[in-house]
Order: C-alpha cells, then structure tokens, then sequence
C-alpha cells in the first residue's frame, strides 16, 4: 500500500526515547511503503532507501535490501512526486540535475517500483533538452540481512559476514547461517562494481533512456521467483489477478455520506493489500496486522478483523479460520506458550528468530485469540457459511474450548487469565499488550496472573457460539449444556468484576484477585459479547459515552478521570477505533442506538480527518480542545482491524444482522449516512442487495 507517514516505526508499546531538547523539533521524514502479501519496500519520497534508517526491501521480515540510491552524474535525483496506483507499485517522478547551460533542469527521472517477493524497478530518463545528454548513471546497493525486529525496534547487532561479489552485470549478496538468505540484483547492460550498478547512457534531445532492474531473494540456497519478472507484462501477473479478484467479489457499496463513502473505498483497498497467504496453502487469504511492520499473521488481529469485515468479505474469515486452525497449539512448549487447543499470537519468518518472541516463529503468547477463533466460527456459519466449511472446524473448536478450562483457568475460579511463561514472552497478554497498560486506580501496575474483563466475555459469547454450532450442526442434544456454561460466566463475571463504588465493572483483576477499578474501554467489548448483566447496561453506555471516555471522536482507552491517564501513551488513554466501534455495536446490541451513532459518527469524522484511512491508534486529546485527531506517531497505517472499523460503522448503522431464514435484515440508516445501496452481498451461497433510507428498506436477492 503507498503509505505517506513518519519515519518512527511502529510498536508494540509505548517507545522509550531519549528526551527531545525543548529548543529542538523532532524531525521526521516522510515516507512511501509498498505492500504485496508480507513483502514490503519502504523508502523515501525521492524513492531512494537510506542506510541507517527504517528503510528496506524486506522479503519473509528480512530487510533484504538496506540501501537503494540512484545517482545522476553523481547527483541525487531531486523528487517531485509519487504516484500509487495499486498497493505494491509506484512511480517516483523527479529531476536530475541541470545541465550545463541550462538553468533548469531537463532531465526527467521516473522509477517505476513493483514489489512482491523482491522488487522490479524500471528505471527513465527523459531528456527535454536541445542537445543530447552524455549521463552516468549508478544505482548504490547495500544488504545487511536485518530482522525485521531489529529494523523496527532500531536496534542494532553485531555487524553481520555478508558476502559479496559483482559479476558481469550482477549483484549478489549472501548471509550464511541456520537460515541463510540471499539476494541477486541484476540488470541489463549494467557494468557491476562492489555495492553498485553503473551504465554510461547518451539521451537523444527530446527521446529516453530505459533500464530495469531485478530483485531476486532467495532462503537457504533456493531463489524465490519474483511475481514482476523483467520483461514481463505487469497486467499478467498474480498480485495484479488477485488485487482485481477481491475487487471483483466485494460487494458494491454506496453512502450518501461522503466521509463514509470515501472511508469504505479506501478500507476495501487496504484489507486487499494486507491480504496475505502461506504459500502451502494459496486458497486461504488472511490477513496481516499492519503495514509496514506487522505484515505477518496475528491470530486477534485476523479474528476482529475477519469479524468486522464477514458480512462483505466472507472468504476471508474462513481463510483465516482454517489457517489459525492447522496452526493450533498440540504441545506444551513454555518458551513459545504453546499448549495444546491454543489458537497462535503470531507469525515470524525472518532469518533470526532468536529476535521474535519465545524465540520461535510461531509464538503462542495470547489469552483472548482463542475464544476469539471459537467467536468467529459461530459467526460465520450465521451469515451463511455452508456446513461443509463449518463442519471441519469444529474440532478445532472444541480443542480450543478445552484450552479455555483446563490451561486458561489454571486456578480453577472460573476466570481465564494469563501470566507469561518465561521472560521472552509478552507480559500483558490481551489486545492491550504494553507493559504499562494493566494500571489500578493509583496507577500502580498489576501483577499477574491477570483475568481480564473483555476475555471473560469473549469466553462467553465463545460458549454461545459453540451451542449455536449444535444446532447448526444437527446436534440440538448438546446445546444446553453450553448455554448453561454462557451463564455461569456471565454470573461470575458480574459477581467478580462489578465494582459497585465505581458504578462500572473493572478493567480486569490482578493476581490476588483484587479489581483493577478503573474506567476502561475493555469494558466496551463486554457489551459487545453480551455479558454485561442487563440491569447494570445502561450505566455502563452511559459512563463510556461521557466526557472521561469519549473525546468526540472515539472512546478512549482509559479514563481521562483515571490517575494512569495520558493521551498520548499507546494503550492508556488513546483512542483506537476498532475499540470503539466494538464497543458502539455492543451499545447498539443493547438498544442504544443514539449512543452507538453518537461514536460511529466521531469515528467517521475521524477517517475524513485522516484522509479517509483510520490509523491504528490516535491520541486521546478532547475534541473540544483539539478540533482534529491528534496522530499518534508510531502508529500502523494501513492496519487490519482499523481498515475493518468503515464496514462495521455500516452494518451498526443499518442494523445489518443474518436472519433465521438465511437472508440478511437492515433497519433505516442511523445517524446521517443518508439513503445506502449494496449490491453483490454475500449471503451463504446466495447474493443479496439492501437499498435502505429514511422512508424503506429492501432487502432482495440480486
């Protein structure tokens, strides 16, 4: 996806810095990030990749190329624009420098930039002079091998043995090891010298010149066929189908809304670009977490987002459930929290996986991915799911319930919870993963084993999905026993979480049980997953939607009321919008629709602020005292479940819900998205359009 954003990376927590002079801006450079399954290129607006900074080719989350700078008489090209007209591709327009004579420059550099398993870069030089233009021309190349990790924390290794040599019009650099990778860079009619490619080029008045250049990967010895081979036609190629697949089978969406319109186009490009597949298994499309430095497989991650996206995007949810499904836990493994029915954290490839956490690339180090997997599986055979999808994974299913009573609930109370294992691993261990976000009241940090609210609601609604499946399945018989085990959580969980001085339930508890008594958006998820005791429902819509939560444009993380309150810090007191629409459908599913309006709508004032594309997290400034969104600097963008947010603020706003008779039904649009049209609505095997407005809803089969 062609990104323009800081040159920070993104994190998984709060980043320490070393403080800022207060004489001193921060600089920052903007960048281009293009995106083509877990491949990545990110460089600057001139398209050159500096060493020293953030920048890369990283092919399986390692930087394969750490330096990229073309030269022009020796001269850096001076840039003038970029121009993106699909996520993986490019063209970077600027000038070389001016001739001799001639106050302006006329030569005209494109650097047309395609990425997918390594990079293809056309490279033109026009001449709009009257004579003809004698040029050297270098392309600078360096490769260290980095881990992804090591890129994006900044941190620095030991200097890495990369061989290398120049043959006839090839680069090549290789990294021995366990994992050895390596890269070839060629181009034709090139002249290689050590860390570069040369050509001597005369330009006819008024005519170009036209080189390409290839980047080859290659894992222990193998090359990996690049998809933009030199020569070939780039329409032909597999990201090119497969982007124009998914365009193909999304539904047709139209809003009166122009900010809502503007942010469902741009989040239906951003899930294609962060679609991602192993390669032993093409047919199933997950989605990565986010761009640049998250483009692997995040088990939570995929889940909401698959969640959000199901009614429009139904391939995925099942693509993501099948792949989280082979890559279950079946051992105990205390350094990567594997055990058995365990549903993954995440996936790493890079060549040091000593860098990833547990130190393996499958880590397993999350509570809440598991009801999660079990969630979506019950939703996705309500929106249609044929029983031959579902079917498969119900061992699946029931593995992870298992896990859910006899690994999650190790103290047997009733409550899952977490502790990491060993010291490589995650401290938190829910979707706030910072290891400041678990704070109490007097800002002092919990200790684990922690249970948190929104988990304890994830395990119920999961119990409720597993009985639904029953039923689905042809197995009414074993329904009410999970129905009675939903209530019991919902029992303990009020009885454990309420805090009755707080008027709210606590954001989780600590290790001697003791309540976090804070004011928290996890409290939001609870109303999403139904858990929330109905007696206590509109306190709880109430508090979130007031001024300690809300800001106008989303529901905060943490209380602003809240001793451990900042707003600028990642998990307390930020705004994240897929928090918040999940907690805007909670409040709707409790009959709050003018509260759930109230927060969708500052979430689609939020995507028009940001130029139509939801970041991950924004900061958690007033809206009264700061009129736009305030970014947060390291934040991803594109990322999953943000891009997911415009979908779910529409089914919210239409009341969009599967029916008992395997249709879809929708209400009069809330709020004011106007008069909304689909078209090519999956629905199980059938396709279904909704025309909905102020005066009727249609509901037919397209």
């Amino acid at each position: 996806m062609t990104t323009t954003q800081p040159l920070e990376p993104a994190a998984t927590g709060p980043a320490t810095k070393a403080p800022v002079p207060s004489t001193v801006a921060p600089v920052t450079r903007p960048t281009v990030t293009l995106v083509e399954g877990s491949s990545f290129c990110v460089s600057g607006l001139d398209g050159d990749v500096d060493p020293g900074a953030t920048h890369g080719l990283f092919v399986r989350d390692t930087r394969i190329v750490s330096a990229w700078r073309l030269l022009v008489d020796g001269t850096p090209v001076d840039s003038l624009s970029v121009i993106g007209s699909e996520p993986f591709e490019a063209t970077f327009v600027g000038r070389g420098p001016a001739r001799d004579g001639n106050p302006d420059a006329t030569l005209v550099v494109e650097r047309h930039r395609l990425v997918a398993q390594g990079m293809r870069e056309d490279v033109t030089i026009r001449n709009h002079g009257l004579e003809a233009a004698a040029l050297d021309v270098e392309l600078v190349v360096e490769c260290d091998f980095a881990d992804l990790f090591e890129v994006k924390d900044g941190r620095r290794r030991a200097r890495r043995d990369v061989g290398h040599r120049a043959v006839g019009s090839d680069l090549v650099y290789w990294l021995d090891g366990a994992r050895s990778r390596g890269v070839r860079i060629s181009a034709p009619a090139a002249v290689a010298a050590p860390g570069r490619l040369r050509w001597s080029v005369v330009v006819p008045p008024g005519e170009a010149w036209t080189t390409t250049v290839e980047v080859v990967a290659s894992v222990e010895g193998h090359e990996i066929p690049t998809s933009f081979p030199a020569g070939a036609p780039v329409d032909a190629s597999g990201p090119v189908r497969r982007m124009r697949g998914w365009r193909a089978a999304n539904p047709e969406i139209r809003v009166d809304d122009p900010a809502l319109a503007e942010a469902i186009a741009r989040s239906q490009e951003d899930l294609g670009a962060l679609r991602i597949v192993d390669p032993e298994h093409p047919e199933d499309d997950v989605v990565a977490a986010g761009a640049p430095w998250f483009m692997a497989l995040f088990g939570r991650d995929s889940l909401l987002t698959s969640w959000m996206a199901l009614p429009f995007a139904p391939d995925l949810a099942l693509g993501t459930l099948r792949t989280l499904a082979r890559l279950q836990g079946t051992r105990d493994d205390a350094r990567s929290e594997e055990q058995p029915g365990k549903i993954l954290h995440e996936v790493r490839l890079g060549a040091d996986l000593s860098l990833a956490l547990g130190g393996q690339s499958v880590y397993y180090g999350s509570v809440d991915a598991t009801p999660l997997f079990v969630m979506l599986v019950g939703q996705a055979a309500r929106w249609g799911a044929p029983r031959s999808e579902i079917e498969p994974l119900l061992p699946a299913v029931d593995a992870a319930l298992r896990w859910i009573t006899e690994h999650g609930d190790p103290d047997g109370d009733g409550l899952v919870e977490y502790v990491r294992r060993t010291d490589r691993g995650l401290v938190n261990q829910g979707w706030k993963d910072s290891g400041d976000a678990m704070v109490h009241a007097d800002g002092t940090l919990a200790q684990a084993p922690i249970a948190l609210a929104e988990v304890q609601g994830y395990v119920y609604a999961a119990c409720r999905a597993r009985a639904y499946l029953a039923e689905r399945l042809g197995r009414p018989e074993e329904a009410p026993r999970w129905l009675e085990r939903a209530a019991e959580v919902k029992r303990r969980f009020h009885e454990a979480f309420w805090v009755p001085e707080l008027g709210f339930y606590a954001m989780a508890l600590d290790r001697d049980k003791r309540p976090l008594a804070v004011v928290s958006s996890n409290v939001g998820h609870c109303l999403w997953t139904g858990v929330v005791d109905d007696a206590v429902a509109g306190q709880v819509v109430e508090r979130l939607v007031s001024p300690e939560m809300f800001t106008g444009f989303g529901v905060r993380t943490l209380s602003a009321a809240a001793r451990g309150y900042n707003p600028v810090s990642y998990h307390r007191g930020s705004v994240w919008p897929h928090d918040s629409v999940l907690a805007a459908a909670g409040m709707a599913a409790y009959g709050y629709r003018g509260e759930a309006t109230r927060v969708t709508d500052g979430l689609v004032d939020a995507a028009r602020a940001f130029g139509g594309r939801l970041p991950e997290l924004f900061c958690g400034f007033d809206r009264r005292d700061k009129p736009v969104p305030v970014p947060y600097p390291t934040s991803c963008s594109p990322q999953a479940w943000a891009a997911a947010v415009p979908f779910e603020v529409l089914r919210i706003t239409l009341d969009l819900q599967p029916d008992a008779a395997g249709g879809v039904r929708a209400g009069r649009p809330e709020g004011r998205v106007g008069t909304v049209r689909i078209d090519n609505l999956a629905v199980g095997d059938d396709r279904v359009s909704v025309t909905a407005g102020e005066d009727r809803v249609d509901v037919g089969r397209d």
